[in-house]
């Protein structure tokens, strides 16, 4: 049984709040506790993390970078360790887990080269003027982050709002908390000063006394829909400064053209990636096809993905799903698409378990055919290993179903035509586009973050569009000595 406690001023604390347990969705069996923040614990964690930042914000750069350099070191030193936790309290496999946290480093190592970058600048404007600018840390940041990727997503925060000179206060999922210790462990070995991070553990209470917090200057969130809105509306209110992302429901057009082996296996890989918990997944298929002969290859390359799906085996390629609540939903959500008429080609309710995992949540790939526009299949994120085919007679009805989806994460193209997949560039209503790629996440340092209802607030969550969350630009403007050539300036 492993304890998780507050991490205040580099020592563990215990919080004072109730107690909650943690799951592995593997076999639904405790493997760890954690406890509640209370306004006390979180006033000391806050409070203990002001006083770091004021030593942090006047270390160099080059300085602060070197404790992220060390820091990567150890986690690609014990990255199997690592995985093998994010794997046992989140359900993804080992592989993906180590995916996740490469990919986090992969963050880290953007946030290194940030001490080459020109992050500020001096030119002479007029004759003996000069303008400057610098950009300075805001002070006290928090992350708050959900249960689907323990590591990644707060590597998307933690690593550029440190390098940039503020003091990072978490809160991890109250699913998987887990991994937070071993992150923690390693930014202490990392020489990290004291203080400068922190972790606060809890559910909504926790998170809704961060947003309070006058101390807290930014926050970012990773979440569903409904509770990022509802964290940038009340972090807004007490004037920080908010980037909150949201859910998804990300189609991918399938033209007849399209490579037979790269959809198969890229569609699969796509909706079925950590058992389609994340929300770069496939969830609707928009098959295109407006011809007898189109229509027939559009059958051969959809029995491509089915036949993929089905070789995909759980516990070794595919994961599980967080909890038995997620599970059942999930199952009620297949029965409903059913009853609205879509045919279910492949059914995942009934799965091999693998041993000794039987008691564990478990959802093999599913694929509805036929689903209706404005079915639930359709449109809400149902957020597990579920495809929804839908057919379409061109690609303008198929911009006309994506485009009509209150999210706006992810859109992709299957296709040999170039000029096709330039106008899905264009017209898709997404942030991030893929052509032939099934989740097209960004790679540093291009930045990742939707639009509409996928992404609260300005900015992107990675890359150099996130510079701005964690940080103020500073404008100087400097004279020494009058010119006898003056102009407006002078």
């Amino acid at each position: 049984m492993i304890e998780c406690l507050n991490f205040c001023n580099g020592q563990w604390q215990k919080p004072s709040g109730q107690e909650f347990k943690v799951v592995s969705p593997y076999n639904n069996e405790v493997i760890g506790r954690a406890y509640s923040s209370t306004p006390k614990d979180l006033n000391a964690v806050i409070d203990a993390a002001a006083q770091a930042q004021r030593a942090w914000r006047e270390t160099p750069i080059k300085e602060r970078s070197q404790v992220l350099f060390r820091f990567r070191e150890i986690l690609l030193n014990e990255i199997k360790e690592i995985a093998a936790c994010i794997s046992n309290e989140c359900g993804k496999t080992p592989a993906e887990a180590e995916a996740e946290l490469l990919k986090g480093i992969e963050v880290t190592e953007f946030a290194l080269s940030l001490q080459n970058l020109d992050i500020g600048g001096r030119i002479e404007v007029s004759r003996g003027v000069y303008c400057e600018y610098r950009r300075e840390p805001l002070g006290v940041v928090a992350g708050i982050t959900p249960f689907n990727f323990p590591a990644m997503v707060p590597m998307w925060m933690i690593p550029i709002a440190l390098a940039l000179g503020n003091s990072f206060v978490w809160k991890p999922s109250d699913k998987t908390p887990l991994t937070s210790r071993l992150l923690a462990d390693a930014l202490t070995r990392a020489a990290l000063p004291a203080g400068v991070f922190s972790i606060a553990h809890g559910g909504r209470e926790t998170v809704e006394a961060l947003l309070d917090h006058p101390t807290i200057s930014a926050v970012g969130f990773v979440g569903s829909t409904q509770v990022a809105k509802s964290v940038y509306e009340r972090g807004s209110r007490s004037m920080k400064r908010v980037l909150a992302l949201g859910g998804a429901k990300n189609h991918i057009f399938l033209l007849p053209d399209a490579d037979y082996e790269l959809t198969s296996r890229g569609v699969a890989d796509s909706f079925t990636g950590c058992a389609g918990q994340r929300c770069m997944a496939a969830s609707v298929l928009c098959a295109i096809a407006h011809s007898p002969a189109e229509e027939k290859r559009i059958d051969q390359l959809v029995a491509g993905i089915v036949d993929e799906a089905k070789q995909i085996s759980l516990g070794e390629r595919m994961g599980a799903i967080i909890s038995t609540e997620s599970l059942a939903r999930l199952q009620k959500a297949i029965a409903q698409a059913e009853k609205d008429g879509a045919h279910l080609v492949l059914d995942g309710r009934k799965p091999r378990v693998p041993k000794p995992y039987e008691n564990g949540n478990w959802l093999g790939p599913t694929i509805l055919d036929r689903v209706k526009p404005g079915s639930q299949a359709a449109i809400e994120e149902l957020f597990g290993p579920v495809l929804s085919i839908v057919r379409c007679e061109s690609l303008a009805e198929a911009l006309k179903i994506q485009n009509s989806s209150i999210y706006g994460n992810a859109v992709s193209v299957f296709t040999q035509n170039g000029g096709i997949a330039d106008y899905v560039a264009r017209y898709g209503k997404a942030g991030m586009v893929g052509v032939n790629i099934g989740v097209p996440v960004p790679r540093e340092p291009f930045s990742f973050g939707g639009v509409a209802a996928s992404k609260f607030g300005q900015g992107d969550i990675t890359g150099v569009h996130s510079l701005d969350l964690w940080s103020d630009v500073k404008k100087i403007t400097t004279k020494w000595a009058s010119q006898k050539d003056t102009t407006w300036m002078g």
